[in-house]
């Protein structure tokens, strides 16, 4: 049976390739009684792990605090690279209100983390999105700018000191940001092409935030405030970047869609499409990294079922024309959020009437 009140929690952890630290961070949630982990998603390019799961608001704290603790033992940011931006062991943590839970009772949950791991773990913690005590520490990617590199001289600065824990830079593991959020569908387009201008030029025309304007000279223009003047993006919601991915031999524009509704993948990825072929290239397909509500591939499989005129399954429907399959078989069992709730609660059930 479901905890009356429900939240999820989507650890980012700054390793994906070695699966022995990967695999004992997974072990440390699972242990956590009343949390189901979901999904674990590892990118060897990236050097990352995204792990899901969720619980009551008391179990799934203790499981964050302990994942983020075995993580600072195992991962030593002093050696860490990888083609995502990041600053820490467990880069960032977000809680997601999912059922019974107040956006703001979500918050003290986050804030209450914070404390403890700062104290506790002896971590710089910075607050963000709903969670943050500061306009601009709102944003991950302003928190992240500089990324581990840069960090040291960042924290510094006084509008960047931590919001719990050392003030100071912690070579070893960095700084983890904690936060609260909507349901964020982290979803990437792959080009058929090993240009990366392409992938970038397209993420700036597509993301909410634009692209900066700029000079003959190269130099970026600013207002009268000093605010650098950026082109409006096409998209609302749509956080993106273009990189590059050695193991598959391409390029993609790699995505947070932070309200799915207002921008669905299915007219995200039909744009990217689009502009890609002005730019001399084409689109094979996507992924989604993590999990997805079953309502965003319905959504997709609606339009493309009106679009092709021809089958029966909204869900197969999306994921032919999201091109889901192109780097990897799409296992819906797998990816979509309901139905992998469902199926981790009965699997769970099964063992507890097995045991004698």
């Amino acid at each position: 049976m479901l905890p009356r009140k429900l939240v999820e929690c989507v650890p980012n952890f700054s390793e994906g390739r070695n699966q022995l630290i990967i695999d004992a961070i997974a072990k440390t949630i699972q242990s956590v009684q009343g949390v189901w982990l979901l999904h674990v998603d590892s990118n060897a390019d990236a050097n990352r792990t995204v792990m899901t799961f969720v619980g009551s608001p008391d179990a799934v704290m203790v499981a964050a605090f302990q994942a983020i603790s075995r993580a600072a033992e195992l991962i030593d940011m002093r050696h860490h690279t990888g083609t995502h931006a990041r600053i820490g062991a467990t880069d960032v943590c977000p809680f997601v209100p999912i059922a019974g839970i107040s956006m703001s009772e979500t918050i003290l949950l986050a804030t209450a983390l914070a404390e403890k791991v700062g104290k506790g773990l002896d971590i710089p913690v910075y607050l963000y999105e709903h969670a943050a005590i500061a306009p601009h520490k709102r944003n991950l990617a302003d928190l992240r700018a500089g990324e581990y590199e840069g960090l040291r001289e960042k924290m510094r600065r006084l509008e960047w000191k931590s919001d719990f824990g050392p003030s100071f830079f912690q070579p070893r593991v960095g700084a983890t940001v904690i936060g609260v959020r909507s349901f964020l569908i982290a979803y990437n387009v792959n080009l058929a092409s090993t240009n990366i201008a392409i992938a970038r030029r397209i993420a700036g025309m597509i993301r909410e935030s634009g692209i900066p304007q700029r000079n003959p000279d190269g130099s970026l223009q600013y207002d009268e405030n000093n605010n650098a003047i950026r082109t409006t993006g096409e998209f609302k919601s749509v956080k993106a970047v273009g990189w590059w991915m050695p193991r598959f031999n391409c390029t993609q524009v790699s995505m947070n869609l932070t309200d799915f509704l207002q921008s669905p993948p299915h007219l995200v990825y039909e744009r990217i499409s689009s502009l890609a072929l002005t730019m001399g290239t084409r689109v094979t397909g996507s992924e989604i990294v993590g999990l997805v509500p079953e309502k965003a591939l319905l959504l997709a499989g609606d339009y493309y079922l009106k679009k092709e005129k021809q089958g029966a399954d909204p869900i197969l429907a999306a994921i032919k024309g999201l091109g889901l399959n192109d780097l990897y078989a799409f296992q819906p069992l797998e990816k979509i959020l309901e139905y992998r709730l469902a199926a981790v609660m009965q699997e769970q059930s099964r063992d507890n009437n097995d045991k004698p």
